[in-house]
């Protein structure tokens, strides 16, 4: 993926980040001031471009990129069916089709105001908060140790390999890096800096479907 994407994006890639870009904004304007030259910025949100786009033909682009059907599959999985529902301080809403256009923006900008959690649906992806909510079958019970910053997964499909969990972590902060088991194509461990980053990861990814079979389960490790 990485050789798609030109060297100055930095968002969602290791060991960048776009506080790079902001300091290198405030320079360019420190030079601009200095030397007594206009500088003119141009802002462009590729969310509302993304979000027009036709998926299913962006799957096939990505395909003859050469990008792994396994990471299409990913990320097919994680926009398509999606429903969620949003906890606020006054009760849990009802679960609302995920969607994809300018109406759902503004939904969404209106709910993120007042949400202090969103959460899958169950059998899609369902957090242990959750998991009295429908009649999803639950998943067995995996011992869930004291919040820490290493995030132990199971459930894991065959396939799962040490880039696969990399680019579905590598999007929240604080991200260090995969550890496989060998041996165990079941399990894994994934490091964050800290508790709080783990746990944003933890509850954004939990029960996240990898294939159609196999719902992520993810616990705090032992320590």
């Amino acid at each position: 993926m990485n050789r798609e994407l030109p060297d100055v994006q930095t968002g969602f890639r290791k060991g960048r980040g776009t506080t790079d870009q902001i300091a290198n904004i405030c320079w360019i304007m420190e030079k601009g001031r200095e030397f007594q030259k206009n500088i003119h910025f141009c802002f462009i949100d590729y969310a509302k471009a993304f979000d027009c786009v036709d998926h299913s033909k962006l799957w096939e682009i990505l395909k003859e990129m050469g990008i792994p059907d396994h990471l299409t599959c990913l990320l097919r999985n994680l926009y398509s069916g999606q429903e969620a529902t949003v906890r606020t301080g006054h009760g849990t809403t009802d679960w609302f089709q995920i969607g994809k256009g300018k109406k759902e923006k503004k939904k969404a900008k209106t709910v993120e105001k007042t949400a202090t959690t969103v959460n899958k649906k169950p059998g899609q992806g369902t957090p242990n908060s959750a998991n009295t909510q429908g009649n999803a079958t639950p998943n067995p019970q995996v011992p869930d140790y004291l919040p820490n910053y290493i995030l132990f997964l199971n459930n894991l499909p065959e396939e799962t390999n040490e880039m696969m969990l990399s680019m579905l972590f590598n999007q929240f902060p604080g991200f260090k890096e995969v550890r496989l088991v060998p041996g165990r194509h079941d399990i894994a461990f994934v490091e964050f800096e800290n508790d709080g980053q783990a746990r944003a990861a933890r509850d954004a990814l939990q029960g996240f479907k990898i294939t159609p079979s196999h719902a992520m389960k993810i616990t705090y490790a032992k320590k």
